[in-house]
């Protein structure tokens, strides 16, 4: 099993401070129902979730995966650091039909019962949880023996990866041992986090289709708008015109690097499966 790193309390709290207002700023429901909706799908089908089953979603944001884990009969756990954003969640479920238990949750330190789960997934949301090995001993501890851990995480040279290369020297310092989000994107990275607490690792990159832009002007206006991270990193050189300028042109410099004549991009992510040892 991968060996705890562990975190100062203070530090902890100060990081769970920071996350939830990150992500409770903009509206990533709104880019969770727009833009990447296919991709909870995609995981839980992967994950073989099946009636009956104990499944929980780590960094659930507004249930992109545990919504149709809870649609394909499973009893699910949305955990959120940023409980702001069940309220969308507990619509779209109710839209659709699905029940499901939404709880308040730091991914370093989920408040649930060792082996409680034959499904742990986390659909782009685990890898956003800094401290990375702390937070995959937690995804082995709460995951049953011969369960399933399910993971889908942008990748770094991938279009998301770009974006927080792009953004990156426009950003806040990130706190004491931080490990980049997209790290989880990269297969070596994760099966070395998860080390010998899995078994029948099963990864792949593929690509999720992204149209709902038509340039770049206003892919980067709707994440200015919308995306926690991007929101940050604008604040961060709010005060500063020129960097503020040379931001702008840095997301639109990316978009004209994935975008097609049309506007369409292709974002590609790792999709991994692993079975608890």
């Amino acid at each position: 099993m991968t060996d705890t790193v562990v975190v100062p309390p203070d530090v902890l709290t100060a990081v769970r401070t920071k996350h939830r207002a990150l992500w409770a700023a903009g509206n990533y429901p709104v880019l969770a129902a727009e833009v990447i909706p296919a991709l909870g799908p995609v995981l839980v089908e992967a994950a073989g979730v099946r009636p009956g089953d104990h499944v929980l979603d780590v960094a659930a944001g507004s249930g992109n995966a545990a919504i149709p884990a809870a649609l394909a009969g499973a009893h699910v756990i949305a955990s959120d650091l940023t409980p702001e954003l069940f309220d969308a969640g507990r619509a779209a479920a109710a839209a659709s039909g699905a029940e499901l238990t939404w709880a308040e949750a730091d991914a370093h330190a989920l408040p649930f019962d060792d082996a409680a789960f034959d499904r742990v997934l986390s659909c782009v949301g685990v890898m956003f949880a800094p401290f990375h090995r702390t937070a995959a001993a937690e995804l082995l501890r709460v995951t049953r023996p011969g369960g399933t851990i399910g993971l889908i995480a942008w990748t770094p040279s991938g279009f998301i990866g770009q974006m927080f290369a792009a953004m990156k020297p426009y950003a806040p310092a990130p706190p004491p041992g931080a490990e980049p989000p997209v790290l989880w994107g990269d297969e070596a990275h994760v099966r070395a986090l998860l080390g010998d607490g899995v078994t029948d690792v099963h990864a792949e990159v593929r690509t999720l289709p992204v149209a709902r832009f038509s340039s770049g002007t206003e892919f980067r206006d709707f994440f200015k708008a919308v995306y926690g991270p991007t929101i940050a990193v604008y604040r961060n050189v709010a005060d500063d015109a020129e960097r503020t300028a040379a931001l702008d042109q840095a997301l639109l410099d990316l978009a004209a690097r994935f975008q097609d004549a049309d506007g369409a991009m292709g974002w590609d992510y790792l999709l991994l499966m692993a079975t608890r040892a």
